[in-house]
């Protein structure tokens, strides 16, 4: 059995690449544009096949030629901002893309699908903790875009007779705690890497958007979850997958949230520098907090995080940070 990671080269793909190969999985197929992802990244006994998820030739290719049974789906656009200025552009990657991408991976029978989903399709909730039973109402195309892939993704898999795992995602960060892969996107806009970056004098200041939310500071509220513990996620839903378990839809989060002004405060004492912190109007399409419920997957998949501790998320991205400004030296 072989699986293809689309998006694979890049920050949260990369980890799930590492996970696989952790675990021995006999083959693993990396799909990527390269245009965010580095094939550096890559272990060197994945294969790379660098193309669009939505060239259904190359992927139908692909598929049959390694006998793909499982797609772990990660390649997207995220930044919220971006998806508010260019929404198209975002319909086109995250939608339309992915309905191609589906549509192959039916036609050419793969079993099963894990899609990489976000906690932007809850909005503005009304209950902090977010569960999975809310309501959905996304505030920004980036969240719609995802919305209705979702949607797309039940749809195509009822009538074609695959199963899935939908992964909702809160908000990202840190870094393989063995240094091999990082955010190693030029102006990513992650609190923690920026904060990082500008700790280590790579950015001039950091820019906080909204100080007068309805949080506990005034500033916006996050679930923060370390990477390899989200890959890790996504290998116990591969698992369950392929153990014959029913497709689901999950919140990945810890259920606790920090905000901005104190995710700066942890960067700051744990590096041991200061940097300049300006205050900026809101952002359209941001919410004022957003925790996960993550009650679930923890009962349905035994998923057991290990790296739950911001201190250390935020060590990891600094040794990053460090370790890539060494790199694009060379």
């Amino acid at each position: 059995m072989a699986v293809l990671v689309t998006g694979g080269a890049g920050y949260i793909g990369s980890h799930m690449v590492l996970a696989l190969v952790d675990a021995g999985h006999e083959e693993v197929v990396v799909l990527d544009d390269l245009s965010t992802g580095f094939d550096w990244a890559l272990p060197p006994e994945v294969r790379l096949v660098v193309g669009d998820v939505s060239d259904q030739a190359l992927v139908t290719e692909t598929i049959l030629r390694h006998r793909i049974d499982a797609i772990a789906h990660f390649a997207a656009k995220i930044v919220v901002p971006d998806s508010v200025t260019d929404p198209l552009g975002y319909y086109l990657a995250n939608t339309v893309k992915t309905r191609a991408l589906i549509e192959t991976a039916a036609r050419t029978g793969v079993k099963h699908f894990i899609f990489s989903s976000t906690a932007a399709v809850y909005g503005e909730p009304e209950t902090v903790p977010v569960p999975e039973t809310l309501a959905t109402n996304p505030i920004n195309p980036y969240g719609r875009s995802k919305l209705m892939s979702e949607w797309m993704l039940a749809d195509a898999a009822a009538a074609h007779g695959f199963t899935y795992v939908v992964l909702r995602y809160f908000n990202v960060a840190g870094a393989d705690p063995r240094g091999r892969t990082g955010q190693s996107t030029p102006n990513a806009t992650h609190l923690i890497k920026v904060a990082t970056q500008a700790a280590l004098g790579q950015r001039t200041h950091l820019e906080v958007f909204g100080t007068d939310y309805p949080t506990r500071d005034g500033s916006c509220l996050r679930d923060y979850i370390q990477v390899s513990d989200l890959a890790e996620a996504h290998m116990v839903a591969l698992n369950h997958l392929r153990s014959g378990g029913d497709s689901l839809t999950l919140n990945c989060g810890y259920g606790r949230g920090y905000s901005v002004l104190e995710v700066i405060e942890v960067v700051k004492r744990i590096s041991g520098r200061d940097f300049e912190v300006r205050l900026s109007p809101r952002r359209p399409g941001d919410p004022a907090q957003i925790v996960a419920g993550a009650d679930r997957i923890r009962s349905e998949l035994d998923w057991t995080p290990k790296h739950d501790d911001l201190d250390a998320i935020v060590a990891q991205a600094l040794a990053w940070e460090d370790s890539l400004a060494k790199r694009n030296r060379r």
